[in-house]
C-alpha cells in the first residue's frame, strides 16, 4: 500500500493535540515533501529520516515522490518529535511493516543519523494530557526513546513503551519470520519494545535547614504563617541581614505535594525540559536573576513557552532584588497572583499554563541598603529612598499578604545565638494546619475568594470589630483587608482555633505594615 497513517502528537501549550502523519508514495521525480505547518527543526527531519533508515540497513525509496502530511494542516508543529512516525510511515507505505499493526499506538522520538531515538521534550505533560483527554481504559499506547518513556510513566495506569532504535520499533510491528532477517549489529536484538511498569518515585529532600539562620524569631514566624496559608510574602532589609538565606529555605516547609499537583509541577517542567527524577514530588524554588524579561518570567515566544512563574507551579517563585525588576516583568505578576494561571496569546497561537506559586521577594529598604539598619548610615536623600520604593505599585503591593523586616543583627548575636527550630519542627506545624483548611475549606487560606472569605474566616464579635476599625484609620482597600483576614485565618489554624479571634487579626496586622521610611502604605 502507497498510503500508510501514524499517530502521534503535537504539544500546545499543556494541552496534546492528535496528529496523524500521512505518509504517501508515487511514481515521478524522486522527491521528499513534509507539508502541515511544519516549523523547521520538523522539517529538517527529511535527511534525519533518510539516513537513519539507510543506517539502520532498512530501505529508504529514494526512486519514488514521497510527501509526508502532518494532519491537521492549521496547527502548528515543532521540535524532532516527528522523526520515528515519519520514519515508520514511510516503511509501512512502501510495504516494509503492516500499516495495520500500528492500530493504538502513538510514537514520539528524535532519530540520529544512526537510528537511534533521543529524548523529546514534553513527554511527561504529552502523557497526562492524553490521560485527562482519553475516556477510561482507551488511552492509546505510546512509544518513546529512552528518558522521554520514564517521564511519562510516572502518570498513572498509562501503557509507555521504551524503545533504544528504530530497529527495536520496526522488529515489534514485523511478523516472527521476518525478524530474523534484521541486521543484528544494530541495538539489542532481544529487547524490542519494553512495556515499562509504572514509575514509583519518592521525594529525596535535600534541601538546607532553617536552623542555619540565627536569630530572626519574627521573620521566621513569617515564613512559617506563609508556608501554612501559601501567603506571598515581602522581605525588606539592608544587605547582609539573611533575607536570601530565609528564601531559599521556605521551600521545605510547605506541605507535601500531592500526585495530582506533583504530576503537573513536573509536566511543565517536562514542557521547558527542565525535568529531573530526583526533584520529583519536591516543590521547586524558581529563581530568576533581576535582569530577566517580562517574557521570561511570564511566558511567551512564539509558539508560547511556559515562564518562571509556571515552572514554580505549586512551587516558590524567589525575586531578590525585587524593586531591580523592570517594570513590565513585575506588574505582569498581577494578574497570575490573583488568578493563579497565565493565558499567552499571540497572533497565531494561544496558551493557558498554571501558575500557582507562593511568592517571596527580597528588597532593600533604600538604594544604599541601609536605612533604618542601625549599623551604618544611610547616605540616600528621601527623593532617592522614595522612587526606589516607588519602583513597586500599590496594586503590586496590595497582592503580597506579609511584608517583613529583616534587620541586621549585630556581630555578638550572630555568633554566640543557639540555632532556631529546625525545618522539620516547623513543618509538622504548617502540615498540621494547612491540614485544617484542606478539610474545612478544599484549599489553602490565600486561595479563598469572595463570599468563602466570609464562609469560612468565622471571626468572633470582637474580631470583626477590631478589624473594620483597623481598616478604616489605616486606609485599606478591600483587597487589603480580605488578605489580612485571611493570614488571621491562618494564624488561628496554627494555633488550633476555629474561629479568628482579636489578637490574630492583631498580629496578621503587623504584616500589613508600609515599607521602611514611610514611602508607601498598602
Amino acid at each position: 500500500m502507497s498510503l500508510a497513517l501514524v499517530q502521534s502528537r503535537a504539544l500546545t501549550g499543556l494541552a496534546a493535540m492528535p496528529v496523524t502523519v500521512e505518509v504517501h508514495l508515487a511514481n515521478g521525480l524522486p522527491s521528499f515533501t513534509l507539508v502541515g505547518l511544519a516549523d523547521v527543526e520538523v522539517k529538517e527531519a527529511r535527511e534525519r529520516v533518510r539516513s537513519a533508515l539507510q543506517n539502520a540497513g532498512l530501505e529508504f525509496p529514494a526512486n519514488k515522490k514521497i510527501t509526508v502530511n502532518l494532519a491537521p494542516a492549521d496547527l502548528p508543529k515543532d521540535s524532532g518529535r516527528f522523526d520515528l512516525p515519519i520514519a515508520l510511515g514511510i516503511l509501512a507505505a512502501s510495504g516494509q511493516i503492516d500499516a495495520a499493526r500500528f492500530a493504538g499506538y502513538e510514537f514520539a522520538g528524535e532519530l540520529s543519523l544512526s537510528g537511534a531515538l533521543r529524548p523529546v521534550r514534553g513527554a511527561l505533560a504529552t502523557s497526562l494530557a492524553i490521560r485527562s483527554q482519553s475516556r477510561h481504559g482507551s488511552d492509546p499506547r505510546q512509544v518513546l526513546p529512552p528518558g522521554s518513556a520514564e517521564e511519562a510513566a510516572l502518570v498513572p495506569n498509562a501503557q509507555i513503551y521504551r524503545a533504544a532504535h528504530l530497529l527495536d520499533v520496526v522488529r515489534h510491528f514485523l511478523p516472527q519470520e521476518v525478524r530474523e532477517q534484521l541486521p543484528q549489529e544494530q541495538g539489542d536484538p532481544e529487547s524490542g519494545l519494553q512495556l515499562l511498569a509504572p514509575q514509583e518515585r519518592h521525594a529525596h529532600a535535600s534541601l538546607p535547614d532553617l536552623a542555619d539562620v540565627k536569630g530572626q524569631v519574627a521573620a521566621k514566624r513569617a515564613l512559617e504563617i506563609a508556608a501554612a496559608g501559601m501567603h506571598c510574602l515581602l522581605l525588606v532589609g539592608p544587605p547582609g541581614s539573611g533575607k536570601s538565606m530565609l528564601a531559599q529555605r521556605f521551600a521545605g516547609l510547605l506541605p507535601p505535594m500531592s500526585e495530582q499537583q506533583a504530576l503537573e509541577s513536573a509536566a511543565i517542567a517536562s514542557l521547558a525540559g527542565r525535568f529531573r527524577p530526583e526533584e520529583w514530588m519536591q516543590r521547586r524554588t524558581s529563581h530568576p536573576h533581576h535582569t530577566c524579561s517580562a517574557v521570561a518570567l511570564v511566558g511567551g515566544g512564539s509558539p508560547p513557552k511556559p515562564g518562571e512563574i509556571s515552572l514554580a507551579h505549586e512551587g516558590v517563585l524567589f525575586l531578590d532584588e525585587f524593586p531591580e525588576f523592570s517594570r513590565s516583568a513585575l506588574e505582569a505578576l498581577r494578574e497570575p497572583l490573583e488568578t493563579g494561571s497565565i493565558t499567552i496569546s499571540r497572533a497565531a497561537q494561544r496558551a493557558e499554563y498554571p501558575a500557582r506559586f507562593t511568592l517571596i521577594a527580597a528588597m532593600n529598604p533604600c538604594p544604599c541598603g541601609h536605612l533604618g539598619s542601625g549599623q551604618r548610615a544611610c547616605r540616600c536623600s528621601p527623593e532617592q529612598i522614595a522612587r526606589y520604593q516607588g519602583k513597586l505599585s500599590g496594586p503590586l503591593l496590595d497582592r503580597i499578604d506579609l511584608h517583613v523586616e529583616v534587620p541586621a543583627l549585630p556581630a555578638e548575636e550572630l555568633l554566640h545565638a543557639a540555632p532556631g527550630e529546625s525545618t522539620a519542627a516547623i513543618r509538622e506545624r504548617v502540615v498540621r494546619a494547612a491540614g485544617r483548611a484542606i478539610a474545612r475549606q478544599g484549599c489553602a487560606n490565600q486561595r479563598l475568594q469572595g463570599r468563602d472569605i466570609d464562609t469560612h474566616a468565622a471571626l468572633d464579635p470582637a474580631a470583626t470589630q477590631f478589624l473594620q476599625t483597623a481598616s478604616v484609620r489605616l486606609g485599606w482597600s478591600a483587597r487589603s483587608t480580605h488578605r489580612a483576614l485571611k493570614v488571621a485565618r491562618t494564624i488561628a489554624d496554627l494555633a488550633d482555633c476555629d474561629s479568628v479571634r482579636a489578637e490574630h487579626v492583631a498580629e496578621a496586622m503587623q504584616y500589613r505594615r508600609g515599607l521602611m521610611g514611610g514611602g508607601r502604605k498598602s
